[in-house]
């Protein structure tokens, strides 16, 4: 009882700390859940209308923009300017695919599977599949059905060997990359097609643009240049100019910004580089001159591989070609040292006679065919027909026009083509096998032989050493930390030389600072720190370093008065100085009024703008004056104006007489005009009225 009635006596007490307790328990579930959103929230790089797009999703489809120009251009060493275009690309790739997916269900918008089939490899092939390389016929370089069936049919073939299964992935990936960007394509088109119907030009402005362009003549003029008068003449008010802010401000919007000074380093060779590669050419130029292992030596030594190239007179190296075609087996050219480059060349072997081109034909065969393969190989060699055997055995899509290939040179197809090709007779065969199948190959035809030499070629550029690079980035660092804040860096830029260079308005998605190869690390540096902040060493494609500070926050909303304030002053300057040179020439004008005797007075001369009406981009030699023509236009043949203020300076025009268009008006022809001229912005006009509309969040600058 004692023990109840204590509980009792300490009854709110209890209550207190189990309310705590409690509260602690909800409080801790709910920064954990924030916590877990708060992570999610961070895979995010972009938002569409609440609809995420994660880093997973955007990484994927970078690889596969990777492999799409890996199979395009044969290379996958991309730079990273590169990637960083890749990477854009992909980005507004998928922003583009999610906001058409959203808007064409709204409207009801599909691509069928039937009508998909026929753009990819049906009668109405998309233009996107037929400018592929990967589909084009390797001697005309034109879209070939046949090489888009076969590459289709290989993909989806279930008896690829285990070895090909890598590049069968990558030429899936390829495909299904092409084939949605068809079915967006198509998509898009649909939807463009659509919306342009309510915005083609109705018959009003039809008649309006005709009208523009119907009375053309050519007017004379004189003009006086604002440069003609000092700018230190001319006083600017704080009050003028925050009166022209604050009439302007909506011309004035910014996204979140920033703006930084660096001074860059560039990394060059020392004097001990270019003795080191000159104590390396004296070593190793004795054993080229000698070794029986040329392409050991070469493939260990030189900055340029050995591989058995023959070389014509139009493919040799410029400064190789009189030596190569004027020696025999064995000669040695070198070294000689031009351009930073030490180079040397042997000759492997001289008199080659070798053609240029070989036309093929063949027979394509499944992979696991390889007895069949041989049987026809043998049926042909005994004097079967080569155009029966691809009638009888070939697959469908290699079968046309008997299989022809057509022409081809070394560089269009691989060594395992290439070296039978062009080392066998005319009608000879051959047989290659791989993952898109069993080809077989007879030479039909080859180009006249003509002379070529095998070359070794060895060449060494003097590029910097680790002490190099070690020197100047010692020296940017000694720079980096002296300068504690930004009146220092400014202090010993000026000190030891160096240039500072601004970089103003930097988008948190700016790829780069300047033309500064991989400087994408600076820009996220600059989003990350304040204002006088200085950084470290950045390490910028490995050719130049840099050192940065912030001079300028600018967060989303207006650019202020101070930053705008020299384009304001200058259009301020610019209007009181045409205040100034329009009473001129009035005063001017009233003692006189021709144009000839003002010219005289102000030792100028009379212009002539020719063929000037309303629709005129162009005012003669004064380039784009649309005041000037709006008002050369209406103002009566022969008839002198008033000073009238342009973009370059005040103008005082005559117009001569006018010419009346003969071309009778025809509503249809004016606004397909119009809707032309419309067209060629309308796509990018409506996705970019979509993103706003879809309110797109960019957040790549999280991972980039």
């Amino acid at each position: 009882m004692a023990t109840l009635q204590t509980i009792r006596n300490r009854g709110v007490l209890l209550a207190i700390i189990i309310g705590l307790a409690l509260l602690a328990f909800v409080i801790g579930d709910f920064l954990n859940s924030g916590s877990t959103l708060f992570h999610q929230a961070k895979r995010n790089v972009a938002d569409v209308a609440g609809e995420k797009i994660d880093i997973e999703t955007y990484q994927k489809a970078i690889d596969q923009m990777n492999t799409v120009y890996k199979i395009e251009y044969g290379r996958n060493d991309f730079n990273e300017n590169e990637m960083s275009q890749m990477r854009t690309q992909v980005w507004e790739s998928l922003i583009n695919e999610k906001i058409m997916a959203m808007e064409a269900k709204k409207m009801g918008l599909t691509v069928s599977k039937e009508e998909l089939t026929d753009r990819l490899i049906g009668n109405n092939i998309h233009p996107m599949i037929m400018q592929r390389r990967a589909f084009a016929d390797p001697q005309t370089g034109q879209f070939s059905k046949n090489s888009l069936l076969q590459f289709y049919n290989s993909i989806f073939s279930d008896e690829v060997p285990q070895q090909d299964q890598e590049q069968l992935q990558e030429a899936k990936s390829y495909w299904l990359f092409w084939e949605n960007a068809v079915k967006n394509t198509i998509l898009q088109e649909k939807y463009i097609s659509l919306i342009g119907k309510a915005v083609g030009a109705n018959t009003i402005e039809a008649k309006y643009n005709f009208d523009a362009r119907k009375m053309t003549g050519d007017v004379n003029y004189i003009v006086q240049n604002y440069s003609t008068i000092s700018d230190s003449t001319i006083s600017v008010s704080d009050s003028e100019l925050k009166a022209l802010y604050e009439k302007q401000k909506e011309l004035f919007k910014q996204e979140d910004n920033r703006s930084i000074s660096y001074v860059s380093f560039e990394v060059t060779p020392l004097q001990e580089d270019f003795k080191e590669a000159e104590a390396w050419i004296a070593k190793v130029s004795e054993e080229f001159k000698t070794t029986d292992d040329v392409a050991g030596l070469v493939n260990t030594e030189s900055d340029i591989s050995y591989t058995g190239e023959n070389y014509s007179r139009q493919t040799v190296p410029a400064n190789l070609k009189e030596f190569a075609f004027s020696n025999g087996n064995g000669a040695v050219f070198g070294p000689i040292f031009q351009n930073n480059t030490y180079t040397m060349a042997r000759i492997m072997e001289s008199g080659i006679m070798e053609s240029d081109s070989v036309k093929l034909r063949m027979i394509v065969l499944q992979p696991n065919e390889e007895k069949k393969a041989d049987s026809i190989v043998n049926a042909i060699k005994s004097g079967a027909s080569f155009t029966e055997m691809v009638a009888k055995h070939s697959l469908p899509q290699a079968a046309a026009n008997g299989g022809e290939v057509g022409w081809i040179t070394k560089g269009m197809v691989g060594k395992e083509i290439a070296d039978p090709a062009f080392s066998k007779s005319t009608n000879e065969t051959f047989k290659v096998s791989g993952m898109q199948g069993i080809q077989i190959f007879q030479i039909m035809e080859k180009t006249p032989a003509r002379p070529k030499v095998k070359l070794a070629i060895l060449e060494r550029k003097v590029t910097p050493s680790n002490q190099s690079y070690g020197k100047i980035f010692n020296e940017a660092k000694q720079f980096a930390g002296a300068s504690t804040d930004s009146k220092k860096f400014e202090e010993i830029a000026k000190q030891k030389g160096y240039v500072i260079r601004p970089a103003i308005g930097l988008m948190k998605t700016t790829d780069q600072v300047d033309a500064i190869p991989q400087s994408r690390q600076v820009v996220r540096w600059a989003f990350e720190n304040k204002p006088g902040v200085i950084s470290d060493v950045f390490d910028c494609d490995r050719n130049t370093y840099l050192v940065a500070t912030v001079t300028e926050v600018n967060p989303k909303g207006y650019r202020t008065l101070k930053q705008v304030t020299p384009q304001l002053k200058a259009q301020i300057i610019k209007d009181k100085k045409a205040d100034v040179l329009k009473k001129q020439l009035s005063d001017m004008l009233a003692k006189s009024p021709t144009l000839e005797v003002l010219a005289t007075t102000l030792g100028v001369e009379v212009k002539t703008a020719p063929s000037v009406n309303f629709a005129s981009f162009q005012f003669g030699d004064a380039g784009p004056e649309p005041y000037i023509i709006g008002k050369a236009s209406v103002t009566a043949d022969n008839k002198i104006t008033a000073p009238l203020k342009g973009e370059t300076g005040v103008f005082v025009i005559q117009p001569l007489s006018k010419i009346p268009d003969a071309t009778a008006f025809n509503a249809k022809i004016e606004a397909a005009q119009l809707d032309g001229r419309t067209s060629q912005s309308l796509p990018y006009a409506i996705m970019q009225k979509l993103k706003e509309k879809y309110n797109v969040v960019d957040n790549r600058f999280n991972y980039y």
